[in-house]
């Protein structure tokens, strides 16, 4: 794949940059009335499931922000429905498993989908969002990582403590190891998918991880995540892997050593701490508090400054946030983040 100079994807790999480059988890979302509005006309997995509109919502705010990257609007629940998840987005609870996996006999039912005929719409939404940004930026891609996907489908739905899930993966590990091989099978042939759409860099969502003492995480978690991000490297090593986890700060040095290019941290942690700890391995992504967003402009352009300082090198950061961007949060202020980013330290 011939990759045209993006500075996210040479920060990604510590390659030099001219800037700090910057995009946003959840960066197309209810914040916008735009998105709003096109969701007032159609449900969320129809949404998902029409290329047409997810250009449209994956364009609002590279138009109106001026990040520098597009990631498709999707969900990273979309390959648990292709695998046979009866999955439902409820006012209120937000997503919803009518088929919870809880017996060995639930895992033998999943299905193990070929992207390309049980998502084709995913496929063509990137290659279409790649024709209208490229190559000013580029396209960003994303699945959850195994856990979590796990998680979702044991839980049925989200979760505080994930009871269920941590009981499966005490009482029955083989069970729970069976359930992560086959969610991990699927997410490299959903991320590789998306890879050749188009896609020019890729984020694994571990959003639920941090529940995990570390380790937990080592013997549960972190060997599926290994095997995922291996895979997909073996088959397409110019692209960036990011790996996500909430709430990680006492993972660091665990996730880092998952074979991701880059960990995207948590407001929890400083990054200058980060990079203290697991910098020689990984780029960093983060790691502005998403509430900060509702604070006065001034205050919100003085704590992305702030975050900017505390990471100490020229290139190997990506600006973001801790978490994705809230609902309601005021469009100006997420603006006034990128333009300061963007005027920030320009080397």
């Amino acid at each position: 794949m011939n990759t045209p100079n993006f500075r996210l994807l040479q920060a990604a790999l510590k390659q030099p940059v001219d800037r700090t480059p910057v995009w946003l988890m959840r960066q197309a979302g209810r914040y916008m009335p735009e998105f709003r509005a096109i969701r007032q006309k159609v449900d969320f997995l129809t949404l998902c499931n029409t290329p047409e509109l997810v250009v449209e919502v994956s364009m609002q705010p590279v138009d109106q922000l001026g990040v520098d990257g597009a990631i498709i609007f999707s969900d990273l629940l979309i390959p648990c429905q292709a695998m046979g998840s009866d999955l439902a987005y409820v006012k209120g609870e937000g997503p919803v498993i009518y088929n919870p996996v809880r017996t060995a006999e639930d895992v033998a039912q999943l299905g193990s989908p070929d992207p390309a005929e049980a998502s084709p719409s995913l496929g063509e939404s990137i290659r279409l969002l790649k024709r209208e940004v490229e190559p000013k930026i580029p396209v960003l891609g994303f699945t959850g990582a195994p856990w979590t996907t796990a998680a979702y489908m044991i839980e049925g739905g989200g979760s505080s403590h994930y009871i269920r899930t941590k009981q499966m993966m005490w009482r029955e590990p083989e069970l729970f190891q069976t359930l992560l091989t086959k969610i991990s099978e699927v997410l490299v042939r959903y991320l590789c998918y998306q890879i050749e759409a188009g896609v020019r860099l890729v984020q694994l969502f571990d959003t639920w991880a941090g529940g995990l003492m570390e380790a937990d995480y080592r013997r549960y978690c972190l060997p599926m995540t290994q095997w995922v991000i291996a895979q997909v490297k073996a088959k397409h090593p110019d692209i960036p892997v990011v790996l996500y986890v909430n709430n990680s700060h006492h993972l660091l040095e665990a996730t880092a050593e998952s074979g991701a290019d880059m960990l995207s941290v948590d407001w929890r942690v400083d990054l200058a701490e980060a990079d203290a700890r697991v910098g020689h391995k990984v780029s960093l992504q983060g790691n502005l508090d998403p509430t900060r967003l509702f604070d006065t402009i001034d205050h919100v352009e003085a704590a992305t400054r702030t975050v900017l300082s505390r990471y100490p090198h020229a290139t190997g950061h990506v600006f973001n946030l801790g978490h994705g961007i809230l609902p309601e949060t005021p469009v100006e202020n997420v603006k006034r983040v990128v333009e300061t980013v963007k005027a920030y330290g320009q080397h």
